[in-house]
Formats: C-alpha cells, structure tokens, sequence
C-alpha cells in the first residue's frame, strides 16, 4: 500500500470526522427553527453544542488541509471547480460562528431574532450543500486533459448530487435531532425524540434512494459493505429512537453517517475525483499527490497530532455530557 493510498484513507477519516460531529450541530441549528417553541427553548438548543461546535469544525480545517498537502491537483481542481458552493459554505460557517457569539451580546428582540434567523440558514444551507458536493465528486464532473473543470454551476446542480444534498440535510437534522434528546430534560427531550422518529423515516427513504443510485452508479463489492452497514444503522437509530434508547440512537446514526462517507471514498477509489468526459483524464491517488518525501513527512505529523486532537475533543465532550432545560437558562437570554 502506497503512501498515497494511505492518505486517501486518511483524508476520508477526517471527513467521516466531521460529517459525524459537525453533522449534529448543523441539525441542532436547524432545530432552532423546526423543534424550539420560544427564546429560552433556542437558547437551550444552541448551549447544547455551544461548548464543541468550534472543535467540530478543526476537523474540516484538518481535512481540506490534508487534502491541500497531499493531493494538491485533487485540491486545486476541487476548489477552482466548486467556488462558489464552497465559498458560500465558507461564508456561512463565519456567519454562523458570529452569530453563536453575539446573540446574546444584547437583549433586544430584534437583535437575538436576526442572528438566530443566521443560526437556522448557515446550518441548513451547508448541510445542504455538502452533500451536493460529494454527490458530484462521487458522480463525476467535466474535467478536461489539463485537470481543469470545464463546467458551469448548473452542471453541479444535477438530480443526483441534489438527492445527495437532501440526503445529507435529513442525515444531519436527524443525527441532531437525536443529539437534541440525548442532552436535554423535560419536555424539549419528548419532543425532540418524538420529531427524530418522523426525521429519521425521512432519512430512510432518501438514504436508500441515494445509496442504491450510487451503488448502482460506481459501486463494488467494498462499497457495498458500506452501504449496507449504512442502511441497518440508519434504521436501527430509528428503532431505538421510538424505543427512547437516545443513547443508541446517536451512535447508531453517527455509524450511518460514517458508512455514508466510508462508501462515497470506496466507490471513488483509486479516483479522487472522475472526469464525466474521458475516464484517462481522471484524478486519481497517484497522479494528483504529492511527492513521497512530502507525504513521509506529512504522515508523521498525523501520527503525533491526530491523537492529541482526539483525546483533547473526547476530553470536552466528557467535561460538557450533562443534560440541560430551560430550567437552567435565565430569563434575560
């Protein structure tokens, strides 16, 4: 197994990362709007992830800039072809971020209104948009002999890879949703449990839509043990979800969301990115990386850091595991 190889494993780690906890902030985001009732209810909503949100996001950072150092053709192609989705998830993570910090920096009504309006739009629209992304990395986009996308943005709005951004937004708000319950009291929790059972049959049906296309699509035999694992953990989160197994449930949809991403990655392999106009002008994992001695030197890094990043985040999801309601919120915010 080459170097190469080993980073595009890697790669796919940090991505599986990430899905897997900034896909329940995102759907808690969303929730502010579907689930809370009132001010205190958002507030509650928001302080449940208030403490990792910014930690979930190291593990984009980690990943475009492993993608960056180790397949900088991949990078290149992938950030001129896609700028503006990407810019626009990049705008919305600074909003976002802005706006869990000033919310409550006033008491004003209209003040806290408009920044959770910010709240709710700058997880939607990402949680989105993600999955039209990949769905398009995974399908193939036009790609020229220069390693250049040749398309316009309409080409990346195509049936599959926007089934692939309503699946990744229902995967979200559901695996939020479960959050939702497993880390709040009273009756936010029975509510919050009761609208991931409907989230999760949603889920369900777009889930196996998308990942039966994308089998059918570009899949083998690894992929398929993907989808498959997929497909059991995303129905058993709902089952314990009805079951009130919360803690379960969140496993189970975090494994789901995993699967997802571990099956997009096989499928692709060893492209990293398909040409739709000529299969010899694909990106693969040995034309578009980087040298050896840059990834000898990368992969040490990775075997110093990754572990103390690990530890560190697993250290604050402890410190911050109880529960909250509106008992615990003050009047004023």
């Amino acid at each position: 197994m080459e170097l190469h190889d080993v980073w595009f494993v890697i790669i796919a780690v940090f991505w599986a990362g990430y899905f897997f906890l900034e896909g329940f902030d995102f759907g808690v985001g969303v929730l502010t709007k579907l689930l809370a009732r009132d001010r205190r209810e958002r507030r509650v909503l928001i302080n449940t992830i208030g403490p990792v949100w910014d930690g979930n996001e190291v593990w984009l950072i980690t990943a475009g800039a492993a993608t960056f150092a180790a397949f900088p053709e991949w990078y290149a192609t992938l950030f001129s072809g896609f700028y503006l989705p990407l810019l626009l998830i990049l705008v919305c993570l600074i909003v976002r971020g802005v706006a869990f910090e000033y919310r409550a920096k006033r008491s004003g009504e209209r003040w806290q209104t408009n920044w959770e309006h910010a709240i709710f739009w700058t997880s939607l629209l990402p949680a989105l948009l993600w999955g039209v992304a990949f769905g398009n990395i995974v399908h193939g986009v036009k790609i020229d002999a220069d390693k250049e996308y040749v398309g316009t943005l309409f080409d990346l709005l195509n049936p599959y890879a926007l089934l692939g951004g309503l699946v990744t937004l229902s995967l979200f708000t559901f695996h939020g949703a479960v959050f939702t319950a497993l880390k709040t009291l009273g009756d936010i929790r029975i509510r919050a449990r009761r609208l991931a059972t409907g989230l999760g049959v949603v889920a369900v049906v777009l889930a196996a839509g998308f990942l039966i296309w994308t089998q059918l699509d570009t899949g083998g035999g690894a992929s398929l043990i993907a989808m498959l694992i997929a497909a059991v953990a995303l129905v058993a989160a709902v089952g314990c979800t009805m079951a009130g197994r919360e803690g379960w449930s969140f496993a189970l949809s975090g494994l789901a969301i995993v699967a997802t991403v571990a099956m997009f990655f096989l499928a692709l392999f060893p492209d990293v990115m398909p040409s739709s106009l000529n299969d010899s002008w694909n990106l693969t994992v040995s034309n578009a990386s980087s040298t050896p001695y840059t990834l000898r030197i990368m992969t040490w890094c990775a075997v110093i850091a990754v572990p103390l990043v690990m530890v560190y985040q697993g250290w604050t999801y402890w410190v911050f595991r109880k529960r909250i309601g509106t008992q615990h919120i003050a009047e004023t915010h």
